[in-house]
């Protein structure tokens, strides 16, 4: 037998595999895409991951960037605080303390001696420039003031009203 011949159970052989070789390239490929397509799901989650840890070690390093300088500011502080000078002017400044034999002399308003006070602020009505003039707790205060007075009055005119009912019903 030579070479170039083949038998017919050969023939039938060679028809059969490349009868499978056909069906198998969609199924191979199919496959593949599908291998292709869970890599790149893979690939773009780890990169998704990479970018959110990425963007909160930026964050972190922000927020210690600012500690820092707080912790520097509070020792800052610290060093002052320790400094005998700066507490007794702190103590002079806030608490109005005085050294013994010194006189404490409190400007109760500084905008009439430095003439810092703003004259376009005054209106032409004078009540309303003192009410405004005035710190919250004695603007409340005479608002309490004139309500009593006010019911005073109020009251003082419905008991002569009754009063002059009631002597009327007398008669």
């Amino acid at each position: 037998m030579s070479m170039a011949t083949t038998t017919a159970p050969e023939q039938g052989k060679k028809s059969a595999t490349s009868s499978k070789r056909g069906t198998a390239g969609p199924i191979s490929f199919f496959v593949a895409m599908i291998i292709i397509v869970l890599a790149s799901i893979e690939l773009v989650s780890t990169f998704h991951t990479y970018a959110l840890n990425l963007s909160e070690l930026n964050s972190l390093r922000k927020q210690e960037a600012s500690l820092i300088a707080q912790k520097q500011e509070l020792e800052n502080n610290i060093a002052r605080w320790s400094d005998n000078a700066y507490v007794t002017a702190q103590a002079r400044d806030r608490l109005g303390f005085v050294f013994p034999g010194e006189q404490a002399i409190r400007v109760l308003h500084p905008e009439a001696v430095t003439g810092t006070a703003d004259n376009s602020k005054k209106s032409n009505d004078s009540g309303s420039t003192a009410q405004s003039e005035l710190p919250w707790y004695r603007d409340m205060a005479e608002s309490f003031e004139k309500a009593d007075k006010g019911t005073t009055k109020q009251s003082q005119k419905s008991s002569a009203a009754t009063s002059d009912s009631d002597a009327q019903d007398t008669k």
